[in-house]
């Protein structure tokens, strides 16, 4: 697509958005009355700061919409990640909304008008990228808006890149051929294999041909000078270059190019990271523990008096234990053992029936008379909600851990379940507890990390109700 014609698209795309955002606030505003006339709704007044409210509000939208990156090429992206971005930016466009309606005080902005906005808003984004993907893949598909592009390398990663391309013609892209000194890699089947130009030879074939796009797959450690080198002559001829981002053989990683200060760097995450879902699952613990603990407080209180009355020592018992990133916490549960558990613990190593580096014994002596029932129903955990309050765990997550099992752990690829915060409940949880072993516990807590959504963490919410109530694996 040549330059004007995707200024013309963009220019579409931004008209259409405010569009839908302003078409979206009326209608969320004056719901059956929208289909009054104009001049009828103009009867009942509308204030002048509520007018320059708007005004402002569609800047801020405008601008916001550009910075989230909504207007950049999406031909790479595919539609679920772009339905996605479109649901970020209707929640993002919805704060904004609350955010005036709050410093102009504009009346008719209710809670119900800010949910209805935020719906009809990510359906019409949404759907307009749909229709958009949808024309621009048939127009695509009939031999026109095609990038003409060539690949840095014949290896491994460059022949599975054509394919990728090759294989999907929607995406636009024409495989011109290959830049390399020989070939090195697997034969590719189907797709273009000329090798267009060597390394050296570079500069003089970009001078004379039509490229739009240079992917460049050789490895850093062997080739930066010529890579190096490559990249100035695109520069030079103002031609987009991508570098394949899977620069390390790392499963499980996702890689984002980030700016620190005047830098680019590309950041590899081998956890969630994207920022508005686990700004939204710290919001849900938030809420959802100060609710358990309005609702449980009648419980919580006669098991304090329980626990003080059945042995001597304090209701609530608080230990160290790693968390986030190997952080040591305090974690706070109804203590269920007698006061001098850890000092006898000791004395015990020999009984362990626990495999790995966890300490378990089914009829463990400690245990008090009202403790046995408290850890069978899992009402001694109970005061772990204050610790999600504060920051400490979220209401999911992998089991925080004492400092002593951890100091037991002799893989490094099970310490990965502390890049994440602690949870009170889990997939280990919800899948058997003491019933599996410690190898099997690790690896549904890396399938956690791996899967990690909000609606896991409902699921797992959800799962772990009938878990609890029949007290299965608790001990």
């Amino acid at each position: 697509m040549t330059t004007m014609r995707r200024q013309l698209v963009v220019h579409f795309l931004v008209v259409s958005d405010l569009g839908f955002l302003g078409l979206s606030l009326y209608v969320s505003i004056f719901q059956r009355e929208a289909l009054t006339p104009l001049s009828d709704l103009a009867e009942k007044g509308i204030q002048v700061h509520t007018i320059v409210a708007m005004v402002f509000l569609f800047f801020l939208w405008r601008a916001t919409l550009s910075v989230m990156g909504l207007y950049r090429s999406k031909r790479l992206l595919k539609q679920s990640a772009e339905t996605l971005e479109m649901l970020r930016a209707s929640i993002m466009a919805t704060i904004l909304l609350a955010l005036i309606t709050f410093l102009f005080h504009v009346l008719t902005i209710t809670p119900g008008v800010l949910l209805r906005f935020l719906c009809l808003t990510a359906l019409g984004l949404a759907g307009s990228r749909v229709v958009m993907r949808q024309a621009l893949k048939a127009v695509r598909l009939r031999g026109r808006n095609l990038r003409q592009v060539v690949i840095l390398g014949t290896n491994y990663r460059g022949v599975a890149f054509a394919k990728s391309i090759c294989t999907r013609p929607e995406l636009g892209y024409r495989l011109v051929g290959f830049v390399d000194d020989v070939w090195v890699g697997p034969s590719p089947g189907g797709i273009p294999t000329a090798l267009v130009s060597d390394l050296a030879g570079f500069r003089s074939y970009m001078r004379n041909q039509v490229i739009d796009e240079v992917v460049i797959a050789l490895p850093i450690k062997s080739f930066y000078d010529q890579e190096d080198e490559v990249l100035q002559i695109c520069r030079e001829h103002g031609v987009i270059v991508r570098v394949l981002s899977d620069l390390f053989v790392t499963p499980s990683t996702s890689a984002e190019i980030d700016q620190l200060g005047s830098a680019f760097v590309v950041s590899f995450y081998t956890i969630p990271s994207d920022v508005l879902q686990l700004g939204a699952k710290r919001l849900f613990d938030i809420v959802g523990s100060m609710f358990l603990l309005l609702l449980f407080s009648p419980i919580i209180l006669v098991v304090l008096i329980l626990v003080k009355l059945d042995s001597r020592g304090p209701a609530i018992f608080a230990q160290e234990r790693v968390g986030f990133n190997k952080r040591r916490f305090r974690i706070y549960k109804f203590r269920s053992m007698v006061v001098n558990a850890e000092k006898l613990q000791a004395q015990l190593e020999s009984s362990n029936e626990a495999q790995g580096p966890v300490f378990k014994i089914k009829d463990d002596p400690r245990i008090t008379r009202v403790g046995k029932i408290l850890r069978k129903t899992s009402i001694d955990e109970l005061p772990q909600f204050f610790n999600v309050l504060k920051g400490d765990m979220s209401l999911v997550g992998p089991r925080p851990l004492s400092v002593r099992d951890y100091s037991g752990f002799n893989k490094d690829w099970q310490r990965r379940r502390f890049s994440v915060r602690p949870g009170i409940t889990c997939l280990w949880q919800v899948s058997g507890r003491s019933g599996i072993t410690f190898d099997q516990w690790m690896r549904l807590d890396m399938e956690y990390i791996d899967r990690w959504s909000l609606w896991l963490d409902i699921k797992i919410l959800a799962m772990t109700i009938p878990v609890v109530a029949r007290g299965f694996g608790a001990a």
